[in-house]
């Protein structure tokens, strides 16, 4: 698309967003093409994100936006290291850090259980003739201790939300098995996987495509409820607690979704997971699309259900400063394969494996450090 619009030679590219649903990989990748083909072609490049580590690595000149408005702009030395306007200071403080935390202490019973999992797609071969096979999914295991979250990591195609929907059964995986607190959740037949698929549940990426437009927020929080028996009235008391829990006014639950901003959205799905009180969350992606304060207030929300519902997280993303924040343990996958595992400290301070350590390489605006004056801002 880029090669494309800079076909005609034009004087100014305006990019929006170019990046936002990219890996590490592929972002690095398309920051150096519009970096060379603009000191080819001379061409202006107005680049409009919400990523600071894409500002640091490829912005001149930065100009910040609130409610329609420029709050600040100056070089990208003076706005990101040394911001003026509250805006601003809050927007860097809600960055999250390379570096994880000291790991917490663990259960040592495990909630869920993968081994060797596997899924293969069957598509049409060449020119209709046979089919050919893609190991998406390849004798994938991992274990993930009560009350813990574990990071799935790595490029777009390398497996991560078949994974996600194999665990959820949302696929079938074609080998391996799913142990879920004890019950090998895998083998359910389709009766008993409807009684006990409350005990795992999902947030997916897109919170618009996920929520039906045509129902209001108190039916798709309470949908799960009503499908297991709940009265009515039940059912729609306990959306409204729901909402309270992620943060939205009970007040609003006859809205339809799309009177809700993104983050709000994100909230509601999360709130409609939560409903059946699940043992495991599975959030696949669930913050790559907002902004950086949404998304610090989105991954919060999360690490304080953890902590109040003793929810285990399994969160799929391709964002490795998330991982590092709200991740207990992290897994690498390339190719359908787990190539590296372990404790989110350990493999973040030494990567063993080429692949986690190209990955790491790759993260724009390693260079920029946000000014730890500020750091604190964005927590209030």
């Amino acid at each position: 698309m880029i090669a494309m619009a800079l076909a005609l030679k034009p004087r100014l590219l305006i990019a929006d967003e170019p990046t936002t649903a990219l890996d590490v990989t592929t972002q690095a990748q398309i920051l150096a093409l519009i970096r060379e083909l603009q000191a080819r072609t001379g061409t202006g490049v107005l680049f409009i994100t919400h990523d600071f580590g894409v500002v640091a690595d490829i912005a001149d000149r930065v100009a910040v936006m609130q409610s329609g408005r420029i709050v600040e702009q100056g070089t990208a030395q003076q706005v990101l290291g040394a911001p003026k306007h509250p805006y601003t200071r809050r927007l860097i403080a809600a960055v999250p850090k390379l570096i994880a935390p000291p790991p917490r202490p663990q259960a040592q019973d495990k909630v869920l259980v993968l081994d060797k999992v596997s899924k293969v797609y069957a598509s049409p071969g060449l020119f209709g003739f046979g089919k050919r096979h893609t190991l998406a999914v390849n004798e994938v295991s991992l274990e993930l201790p009560r009350g813990a979250t574990i990071g799935i990591v790595g490029e777009s195609g390398s497996g991560k939300s078949t994974l996600a929907r194999c665990i959820v059964r949302l696929l079938e995986p074609d080998a391996g098995k799913i142990w879920l607190d004890g019950i090998d959740y895998g083998a359910l037949k389709p009766r008993e996987l409807r009684k006990r698929s409350k005990a795992m549940q999902m947030v997916f990426q897109d919170p618009f495509a996920s929520l039906n437009p045509r129902r209001r927020a108190r039916d798709l929080v309470a949908q799960g409820l009503l499908e297991l028996g709940v009265p009515r009235s039940t059912a729609y008391a306990r959306a409204a607690e729901l909402f309270t829990m992620v943060g939205l006014d009970p007040a609003a639950l006859e809205r339809y979704p799309h009177e809700f901003s993104g983050g709000q959205r994100q909230r509601i799905g999360l709130a409609r997971a939560l409903a059946l009180e699940p043992k495991v969350l599975v959030a696949d992606e669930p913050v790559s699309a907002l902004d950086v304060i949404v998304q610090a207030q989105v991954l919060d929300l999360l690490a304080e259900l953890r902590q109040r519902l003793g929810i285990s997280l399994v969160f799929i993303t391709h964002d490795l400063r998330v991982t590092a924040q709200i991740c207990d343990f992290v897994a690498v996958m390339q190719n359908g394969r787990i190539v590296e595992q372990g404790p989110t400290a350990s493999v973040f301070a030494g990567p063993e494996h080429s692949y986690m350590q190209l990955l790491l390489g790759s993260i724009p605006g390693q260079r920029w450090v946000a000014p730890s004056a500020y750091v604190a801002v964005g927590n209030a």
